[in-house]
């Protein structure tokens, strides 16, 4: 067993049983397991298959490729409406996982399936998000943040264009551009390590904040 997964649900407060029980479940399934994005993540010749995580007023699995199971039993969840791949199942308590043990098995046996197919989601193009007038006004007054924007890869275009456009005042999105013009001018994604610490590289894993603490 993954030592790092270990040490994650020892220093649980809360869902410790839970979490156990889940992996448990999983690692009958023979995926892998390894440690991502401070989580436990199981994965099947290196692609991510579902992974544990812990809210405030739930714990769940989540399935990468979520959105093609056939979830016959209704119980998959769109984290978010801007999550196209991903989907959750959600616990509040030890006996409703331990219910739904064989249901939960099954859609694990049905996600390596789909991995082994080669089977792909179809995700929304770049130019299927809308680019908020702000961020065109940041372009007009500057060529070479228009460019640096424009090299970056299409999912870390996606995900800054989701950022900008989800507060509702004006104000507040071009305060979100303008923090982040020196991360896309040096090519940085929103969620990328700029500190050299993270050991998911280029995700952040939030190693940055030993150096808030030396600071």
């Amino acid at each position: 067993m993954n030592k790092d997964v270990n040490r994650y649900l020892n220093t649980l407060k809360k869902w410790k049983p839970e979490l156990s029980k889940l992996r448990d479940i999983i690692s009958d399934s023979g995926l892998n397991e390894e440690f991502k994005w401070m989580h436990p993540c199981y994965t099947y010749n290196g692609k991510n298959i579902v992974l544990i995580h812990e809210f405030k007023n739930y714990c769940a699995i989540l399935f990468h490729k979520g959105v093609l199971l056939n979830d016959p039993a209704k119980l998959l969840v769109q984290q978010t409406k801007n999550v196209q791949s991903a989907r959750q199942i959600r616990f509040t308590d030890l006996p409703e996982i331990e219910e739904l043990e064989p249901t939960i098995k099954s859609y694990i046996n049905e996600a390596i399936q789909i991995e082994k197919s080669g089977k792909q989601v179809e995700k929304k193009s770049t130019s299927e998000y809308k680019t908020p007038k702000e961020l065109k006004q940041k372009f007009s007054e500057d060529l070479n943040f228009k460019k640096a924007f424009e090299n970056l890869t299409p999912g870390r275009q996606r995900g800054y264009l989701l950022y900008f456009n989800k507060p509702k005042q004006s104000k507040t999105k071009t305060s979100r551009i303008e923090k982040n013009i020196n991360r896309i001018m040096n090519g940085y994604g929103l969620n990328d390590c700029v500190c050299g610490l993270s050991k998911r590289k280029p995700n952040c894993d939030g190693s940055h904040k030993q150096l808030d603490k030396v600071l």
